[in-house]
């Protein structure tokens, strides 16, 4: 169902204003340039670590808004001076903190536990003071599903972040921060969509881990106005909800896709592998102790979540260091301290 958005609210909140947007490549963060562009922004600020991303973004920028002024910049969100720099300099009011590490299974391997705990806690930690320290007026972080009683090390620290944004909401009430969840979108990087067409345009088979696997799913166009609108209308310290509509089963996705490339599930076979390290059979937007309530735009609903902060100071202080001995299994230690519904699948 198309969603009817608060055009004059956000365009308050936008035009001819100073955004920067941390991760400004990725999947999420490139389609929240795109549309940030439309509200005529005085300045967009692209901070991102990639390189290619970047000018991946940039390019695509100055085809479709000719006269919109960019700064691009190289940046790592874990890079405290280089981030209080950049404020200081380019003076955003509005920040949007899209750069995190997001694959589930990957995150749970090795040493990266250590490496997205450093990234998706310490980077947003960075981010989000650099943002009270420079006069931001309104900070975003965009959040996920798995941070709702997470199994896994990536929604754990997107947990934190969200613990930490409402710290600091209550410690800077200069700035408003707000936090943004919402579940898997199509046809972003990593995600199964591409994965299934690939694997269907080769013959098979189409790999399902469970067939009763079930995911929210919005398309990253829909997802990035929805955000925009929740920075429009969201208050200092909540995480608001989009609703991802009905959850679909993952399963069947694979064969309607299958079926609409003109084959058969004989011609091209599902194999299940099995769940992957850290992955659920279903996703949840609220974790059981919350509730909601509707908010002014009917697809948003607003979070009333169970206090939580203590803990995040010897977190922060742990993170803060380039390596810790047995730093894989520390990070899942800590985040158990930290998040408490927080289970670890192995």
């Amino acid at each position: 169902e198309p969603v009817v958005l608060d055009e004059a609210g956000i365009d308050a909140v936008l035009h001819g204003k100073t955004v920067l947007i941390t991760g400004a490549g990725g999947s999420i963060g490139s389609e929240l340039c795109r549309q940030v562009a439309r509200y005529q922004p005085a300045r967009l600020v692209l901070y991102e670590l990639s390189e290619f991303n970047l000018y991946t973004i940039e390019q695509d920028l100055g085809e479709r808004f000719p006269a919109l002024p960019l700064t691009r910049l190289i940046g790592d969100v874990k890079d405290l001076e280089h981030l209080r720099g950049t404020y200081a300099k380019w003076q955003p009011q509005v920040v949007f903190h899209a750069a995190a590490y997001k694959h589930v299974p990957l995150m749970e391997e090795d040493d990266n536990a250590w490496q997205c705990l450093r990234n998706n806690v310490l980077g947003t930690y960075h981010a989000a003071l650099a943002a009270a320290e420079h006069g931001v007026e309104r900070f975003v972080l965009i959040s996920t599903d798995k941070a709702v009683n997470p199994t896994n090390v990536m929604g754990a620290t997107k947990r934190a972040a969200e613990m930490l944004i409402s710290a600091l909401a209550a410690e800077h009430p200069g700035t408003r921060f707000m936090a943004v969840r919402f579940g898997n979108v199509l046809g972003s990087s990593g995600s199964v969509i591409p994965k299934f067409k690939e694997q269907i345009a080769k013959g098979g088979p189409v790999t399902v881990t469970h067939s009763e696997v079930i995911r929210y799913f919005m398309t990253i166009p829909e997802a990035a106005r929805l955000v925009l609108q929740a920075a429009a209308i969201g208050e200092s310290g909540q995480v608001l909800v989009l609703d991802m509509g009905e959850p679909v089963k993952i399963v069947e996705l694979a064969r309607q896709m299958i079926r609409l490339a003109g084959h058969t599930e004989e011609e091209v076979p599902i194999e299940f592998s099995g769940l992957r390290a850290g992955e659920k059979l279903y996703e949840e937007l609220l974790a059981d102790a919350d509730t909601t309530v509707p908010t002014s735009i009917r697809p948003l609903r607003l979070a009333q979540l169970q206090d939580g902060n203590a803990g995040l100071g010897p977190l922060l202080q742990m993170v803060r260091n380039d390596r810790v001995a047995s730093a894989n299994e520390e990070a899942k230690v800590r985040l158990v301290q930290v998040v408490r519904e927080y289970r670890p699948s192995r």
